[in-house]
């Protein structure tokens, strides 16, 4: 389940920054930076609360019932 909600939101992500950048509201130097700040993210030793707040976000979201 993590795995897939890990590729999920990557890919929700660059399809965003991908958006922006044709759209002129992200530049590519703005998302060269914002692809950075991700990996240091993820080598830190932060990354666990980082992917533990998003597999609870995920799994909160996939309860919700319209």
């Amino acid at each position: 389940m993590t795995v897939a909600v890990s590729i999920s939101a990557v890919l929700l992500l660059a399809i965003l920054a991908i958006v922006f950048v044709r759209n002129g509201a992200l530049k590519m130097s703005h998302a060269l930076v914002c692809v950075l700040l991700g990996f240091l993210l993820a080598g830190s030793s932060m990354a666990p609360t980082i992917a533990n707040g998003l597999s609870a976000t995920a799994d909160l979201v996939s309860g919700l019932h319209p």
